[in-house]
C-alpha cells in the first residue's frame, strides 16, 4: 500500500467526488478512479457507496479514514524530525489534555519554550483520560495530562503541582444552593449529570462510600461545556471542578464544593521508554526547572 494512494483515498473521501479529488489532486479521474478500485480489490473491501453524482464512505470505509490519516500524520511527523535533526532545535509537540487548573504550569513551559526555542510548535487537544491515553497509546499524541487516579503501568509521568477541587454545579435557585457544601446524603435522590470518565465514577464512588449505583445519574458529559447548557436548562446537578465555572460569565449558577473535600491531582504521561525528539528533550528540560521553582 503506497502512502500516494491513501492520500488520494482521503482527498476523495473529503471532497465526496472522484471529479473534484481529481481536481485537488491534478491528476485524471480515470486514473484516481482507478487507484482507488485498485485498492479495494486487493483487500476485498468496498470503501465507497458509488452514485452517479456523489460518493460517500462506506462503514469500513469511515473505519479506514481514520487509520489513514493516523499514519499520514504519523509520516508527516517523522520527515519533519528527519528534516530538521540536524538544524536548529524545531519541531512539532503534541499534547493531549484534560480540563484541569494543573495545566498552568504546562502553558507556562509552552510559553518558555517558545521563547527560547521559536521554532518549536505546540498542538494541544482537549479531551477525557480515555481520549488522551488512546492517543497516547497509539503516538498520536507525545505527552498527555490526565487527572488521577490513572493507570501508570504503561506510562512514564511528572506530577504536576497544585489539585482541582471537586463540587456541584447547579442553579441559584435550585434546592441545595443555599448548602455552603454538598455532602453524599444532600445528592441521593437527585438528578445528577457526570463525566464518563471511569476515574471520575471512581472518585464518586469513593467519596459516597461504595455506593455510586445510588446516585440518579440522568445524563453524563465529556467536556464541560454542554454539561454548564444542561445545567441551565435544569437537567440536574453537575459534578465537577471548581475552576472550570466562572461566577462572573453565568449569573444564573453557583458551585458548592463537596464536603468531605475530593481534590484531585494530575499528571504528565508519555509511553514508556519512548526516545524523545530534540524539542521535546528541550520543553521537558524547561518544564521540569519550572515544577523544581514550585517544589
Amino acid at each position: 500500500m503506497e502512502l500516494r494512494v491513501l492520500k488520494y483515498f482521503i482527498t476523495v473521501a473529503q471532497e465526496q467526488s472522484f471529479s473534484k479529488a481529481a481536481k485537488v489532486l491534478n491528476v485524471s479521474q480515470p486514473a484516481l478512479s482507478k487507484q482507488i478500485k485498485d485498492l479495494e480489490d486487493e483487500y476485498q473491501i468496498t470503501l465507497f457507496n458509488r452514485t452517479t453524482r456523489t460518493v460517500s464512505l462506506t462503514e469500513e470505509g469511515r473505519l479506514f479514514k481514520e487509520q489513514a490519516i493516523e499514519i499520514l500524520n504519523l509520516v508527516d511527523r517523522s520527515e519533519d524530525y528527519l528534516r530538521n535533526n540536524k538544524k536548529y532545535i524545531s519541531g512539532n509537540i503534541h499534547i493531549g489534555c484534560s480540563e484541569s487548573i494543573c495545566n498552568r504550569v504546562i502553558m507556562k513551559a509552552i510559553a518558555k519554550t517558545q521563547k527560547q526555542y521559536p521554532h518549536i510548535k505546540f498542538h494541544l487537544y482537549s479531551g477525557n483520560a480515555q481520549y488522551v491515553e488512546e492517543k497516547i497509546d497509539q503516538s498520536i499524541f507525545d505527552l498527555g495530562i490526565v487527572v488521577e487516579p490513572a493507570n501508570f503501568s504503561k506510562y512514564d509521568y511528572l506530577k504536576l503541582p497544585g489539585y482541582d477541587l471537586e463540587g456541584i454545579l447547579m442553579k441559584k435557585d435550585s434546592n441545595l444552593a443555599n448548602k455552603d457544601f454538598i455532602t453524599p446524603k444532600d445528592l441521593m435522590n437527585q438528578p445528577i449529570i457526570i463525566s464518563n470518565q471511569e476515574m471520575v465514577k471512581n472518585n464518586i464512588a469513593g467519596w459516597l462510600g461504595g455506593n455510586q449505583r445510588a446516585l440518579n445519574v440522568v445524563a453524563t458529559y465529556n467536556l464541560f461545556y454542554n454539561a454548564q447548557l444542561m445545567c441551565k436548562e435544569d437537567v440536574g446537578y453537575v459534578l465537577t471542578f471548581e475552576h472550570l465555572y466562572h461566577e462572573t460569565n453565568e449569573r444564573s449558577l453557583c458551585f458548592k464544593p463537596l464536603n468531605p473535600p475530593l481534590m484531585i491531582k494530575s499528571n504528565l504521561i508519555w509511553k514508556k521508554y519512548r526516545l524523545f525528539s530534540k524539542a521535546e528533550e528541550a520543553f521537558l528540560e524547561i518544564l521540569n526547572k519550572e515544577l523544581n521553582e514550585k517544589a
